[in-house]
C-alpha cells in the first residue's frame, strides 16, 4: 500500500474532522488574503487619485477635510472662498491649472458638484489620462445653462442617461422636501474612471452659485480650487503664502502626503484586522494538530502493521506530516473561494462609498505566500502526531491483548 493511498484512506476515514479542519484553514486563508489585498489596493487607489491634483485651496480648515471634500467628495466643505481668491491663484506663475468647484447640493443622495468644462477637456485626472465621454457631450457653462454631466457609477445607480431630467436637492444628504426649482437635463455620461468622479453629477459652476434658495453671497463664492503645479516644488511657496503667512485660507499640499498620513492614522484598524486573521491562522494550525493527534489512538495498530511489513520509521513520520500538508493544501485551495466572496463584497462597498475601485482579480504576492504559508503551518501542526507515530512500538502494539 503506497503512502498516498494510506493518506487518502485516512482522510476518508476521518472525513468529518478533516472537513472541519480544512474549513478553519480556508477561513483563515481567505480572511488574511482579503485584509491584505483591501489594505494594499485601497491605499494605492487613494494615493493615485489624490495625485491628480497637487494641492487644494479652500477656506481655513483641516487639510484632510479639504482633500476629502474636493477630490474624494466624501466630506463637507469647511467654508467658502471668494472668486477673487480663485482668480489670484489661477494667475500665479507656478500654477499649471486651477479648477474651481462648488458643492452643497445632491440628487437622491448623490453629490452634485459645480465646476468648469475645462476639468473634462484640458485636465488629466491621473497621469496620462483625461476624462472621456461614454455618451453625449459636456455641459455648457453659464448661469442659465441647465445641463449636467453624470459620472458613470452615479448614472448607472440612478438610471440616468442622456436626456434624463432631475431636480437638485439642497444639502449633501437626500431630502425630497428640499428640492430646488431648477430642472437639469443630462447631456452626457462620463466613461468609467474608477475614481470618485464616477459618483458625482457635474453641473456648471454658475448653476450652484445661482441656484434658487442659495444665499446671495454664494454667487461670488466657491467651495475649493483644485490646483496642478508646473513643478511640485512650487507648492512650498504657496504653502508658505497661504498657510504660514495667511490666516484666511488653507492650501492643502501635497495631497498625496495628506492621504498617506490619513492611512497612517487609521493603520491601527488594519493591524487589528491582521491580528484577528493571524489568530485564526494559529487556531487553524492547532486544529490540524488536534485532529491528527486525536486519531492516533485508532491508528497505532495500522502503523505497527505497516512497520512490520517493512516501512521505515522515517516513512511513517513523513506520511503523517504529508497528511497534515494535504489538509492544509485542501483548506488553502478552498480559501480562494472565501477570498473571492469577501473581496467582492468589500470592493462593492468601497466603490459605493468612495467611488474608488479595487479589483478581485488583481495580483499580489500575498496570493502565493499565504496559501503556501498555510500548507507549511499544516505541516508544522502534523509534526507532533508524526513523532508519536514514529515512536509506536511494533511488538507491543501487535501483541494479543489477552
Amino acid at each position: 500500500m503506497t503512502i498516498p493511498l494510506i493518506i487518502y484512506r485516512s482522510l476518508r476515514q476521518h472525513a468529518l474532522s478533516t472537513l472541519v479542519t480544512a474549513a478553519s484553514i480556508a477561513l483563515a486563508t481567505g480572511l488574511l488574503m482579503t485584509v491584505w489585498m483591501v489594505r494594499a489596493q485601497s491605499q494605492r487607489a487613494f494615493l493615485e487619485t489624490s495625485t491628480s491634483f497637487d494641492g487644494v485651496l479652500a477656506a481655513r480648515g483641516s487639510e484632510l477635510q479639504i482633500v476629502l471634500n474636493a477630490i474624494f467628495h466624501m466630506e463637507s466643505s469647511p467654508g467658502n472662498i471668494s472668486v477673487a481668491d480663485y482668480e489670484r491663484v489661477k494667475k500665479h506663475p507656478a500654477v499649471k491649472a486651477a479648477i474651481p468647484v462648488a458643492t452643497g447640493d445632491n440628487h437622491k443622495g448623490w453629490r452634485i458638484v459645480g465646476t468648469v468644462p475645462e476639468l473634462f477637456t484640458d485636465v488629466e485626472y491621473t497621469s496620462g489620462k483625461k476624462f472621456a465621454l461614454a455618451h453625449g457631450k459636456v455641459f455648457s457653462p453659464g448661469a442659465h445653462s441647465r445641463e449636467a454631466l453624470a459620472g458613470s457609477f452615479a448614472a448607472a445607480q440612478l438610471g440616468l442617461s442622456v436626456g434624463s431630467v432631475f431636480r437638485p436637492s439642497h444639502g449633501l444628504a437626500h431630502a425630497p422636501d428640499r428640492e430646488h426649482d431648477e430642472e437639469y437635463r443630462i447631456t452626457g455620461v462620463l466613461a468609467p474612471t474608477n475614481t470618485p468622479a464616477d459618483r458625482v453629477i457635474w453641473i456648471p459652476l454658475e448653476g450652484v452659485q445661482h441656484m434658487a434658495g442659495h444665499a446671495e453671497s454664494s454667487r461670488s463664492e466657491l467651495s475649493a480650487v483644485l490646483v496642478q503645479l508646473r513643478a511640485p516644488s512650487a507648492g512650498f511657496a504657496l504653502d508658505q503664502y497661504y498657510n504660514k503667512q495667511g490666516e484666511r485660507l488653507t492650501f492643502a499640499y501635497p495631497t498625496s502626503a495628506i492621504i498617506a498620513d490619513f492611512f497612517n492614522k487609521i493603520g491601527w484598524f488594519d493591524r487589528v484586522l491582521a491580528l484577528v486573521a493571524f489568530v485564526v491562522v494559529l487556531v487553524a494550525a492547532g486544529s490540524v494538530l488536534a485532529s491528527i493527534y486525536a486519531s492516533m489512538s485508532t491508528r497505532q495498530r495500522d502503523i505497527a502493521i505497516l512497520r512490520a511489513l517493512g516501512a521505515r520509521r522515517g516513512t511513517v513520520f513523513g506520511g503523517m506530516v504529508l497528511e497534515a500538508m494535504v489538509i492544509g493544501a485542501l483548506g488553502a485551495a478552498c480559501g480562494f473561494a472565501i477570498y473571492f466572496v469577501l473581496m467582492t463584497g468589500a470592493a462593492e462597498l468601497i466603490r459605493e462609498q468612495t467611488g474608488v475601485v479595487i479589483s478581485v482579480a488583481a495580483w499580489h504576492a500575498v496570493l502565493v505566500w499565504c496559501p503556501l504559508g498555510m500548507i507549511a503551518l499544516g505541516a508544522l501542526g502534523g509534526i507532533i502526531p508524526a513523532v508519536k507515530a514514529y515512536r509506536v512500538p511494533v511488538a507491543e502494539t501487535l501483541s494479543p491483548l489477552s
